[in-house]
């Protein structure tokens, strides 16, 4: 008899259960095979019984030509036809990467988050990883471990015990890696190819530079599809989504991703100086070293860059409306200015996409702090919660600091073809937005680099 048991108690209800079959998918002999459903078919009306709403079979096909000496139909096939209830679905592929992908999506279509995972104890180490690299942690995983006896007969080499029960090693670890990447790297770009936006102040040479769109990446969850940029552990997007987003924009935008730093935002005025030691928190960064690309991200907040043409120096800040208050604009000018010898005068800055007055507004007491900056900067001041232009206080604070009027690009151009400073709540189609999307939104991007 195949007895199993659970070595853990699940801290609360699994709103989805995985079970892994995949190193049985193709090792069980046909006999063996019919007596296993009735047990997995037990587990299955368990979970669903207990509160599961779904309940999905992983089956990591084997290619047909290294299964001529199976006998009978596979694993998957038959549990399609025997233990399949109206909440149970096998997901079979040959790529662990793209089983746990799909799932992944079925899981973010219902907004699922609590996974109950079913796993063999020694492929329990190798399960782990795939979930680190494709979920984030607003996905809680609780494991349970899936022992398994065949009548005194050990079914190791069915459960496969080439995998190291606590830890991988380096080789398993880069097949993992290599898995993944290659079928993201497959994955069709979602609304077409990446679109980027450029200033007319920035001169080509010897910079590149660009703020994005929505458009051209490989994100699924309509408010972070399609070429979000940033990952976090309170959005469904993990890292490596990110990273093949990102190069893919890479690619597009012609600069290394490797050679990719964007700000560690902390909505305050911190600026790093690349080349010197890095801050844990920043959200400026200048540089005047070629070949790297720096960048700032922006949902609402303004992505800044800066670039002094004649000292060959560029910076990249985050600024939302606390960032804006505390100066991280003329902050990042500063440090150019004082690292590196620029002068103000040379200063080239452009506002990137980023929630527009229309659409912003804080409560009164915060209000207050850009109607002292000017009181253009608010509208419907007596009200509980005015609208706030961020872009207009940014803006004044830059001339106030020296910059130049006509060296700075907002949304004031005249000509109306040359704005890239749109509102990022008002232009679904192209931008991400908090204000718009809530908690799970996703992040474009402002970037620019020195050219070798």
């Amino acid at each position: 008899m195949l007895l199993f048991s659970t070595v853990f108690q699940l801290l609360g209800m699994a709103e989805a259960v995985l079970i892994d079959l995949c190193n049985l998918t193709g090792n069980l002999k046909n006999d063996c095979i019919q007596k296993f459903l009735p047990f997995l078919k037990d587990i299955v009306e368990k979970n669903t019984s207990n509160g599961a709403s779904c309940v999905f079979m992983m089956c990591c096909q084997t290619p047909c030509s290294e299964r001529s000496n199976i006998e009978g139909a596979p694993l998957d096939s038959i549990c399609k036809q025997q233990v399949l209830g109206k909440d149970c679905e096998v997901v079979s592929n040959s790529s662990m990467a793209a089983v746990f992908y799909t799932i992944k999506q079925k899981l973010d279509e219902k907004n699922l988050s609590l996974i109950k995972m079913i796993v063999p104890l020694k492929r329990k180490a190798f399960i782990k990883a795939y979930v680190d690299c494709l979920f984030t942690t607003l996905y809680q995983f609780e494991f349970e471990v899936l022992r398994e006896v065949w009548e005194g007969e050990s079914l190791q080499q069915s459960f496969g015990d080439h995998h190291d029960l606590h830890i991988l090693n380096q080789e398993q670890l880069l097949d993992i890696q290599t898995d993944i990447q290659r079928f993201l790297g497959s994955l069709e770009s979602l609304r077409g190819t990446p679109t980027i936006l450029k200033s007319y102040l920035i001169p080509e040479e010897p910079f590149l530079h660009g703020f994005t769109t929505r458009a051209g990446g490989i994100s699924y969850i309509p408010t972070l599809g399609s070429m979000n940029l940033f990952s976090s552990s309170r959005r469904r997007d993990p890292k490596v989504l990110v990273k093949e987003n990102l190069r893919r924009l890479g690619e597009a935008a012609g600069f290394n991703p490797e050679a990719f730093h964007p700000v560690k935002t902390d909505h305050a005025n911190v600026v790093w100086i690349m080349g010197k030691p890095e801050p844990d928190w920043y959200d400026g960064i200048v540089t005047d070293q070629k070949g790297v690309t720096i960048a700032a991200p922006g949902a609402d907040c303004i992505p800044l860059l800066f670039c002094d043409p004649v000292r060959k120096v560029c910076g990249a800040a985050h600024s939302g409306w606390k960032g804006t208050l505390q100066g991280v604009a003329m902050a990042t000018v500063n440090a150019m200015i004082a690292e590196f010898g620029c002068s103000v005068k040379d200063v080239l800055a452009v506002l990137g996409p980023s929630v527009g007055p229309c659409c912003f507004t804080l409560p009164k007491e915060d209000a207050e702090k850009f109607h002292a900056i000017h009181p253009n900067c608010v509208r419907l001041f007596d009200s509980p919660s005015p609208y706030v232009d961020i872009r207009k206080a940014t803006r004044i604070l830059l001339e106030r600091g020296g910059i130049l009027p006509q060296n700075i690009q907002d949304d004031s151009v005249t000509d109306r073809s040359q704005n890239i400073t749109l509102c990022t709540s008002c232009h679904p189609d192209k931008f991400f937005s908090h204000v718009r999307d809530g908690s799970n939104f996703g992040t474009q991007i402002g970037f620019i680099s020195i050219q070798d």
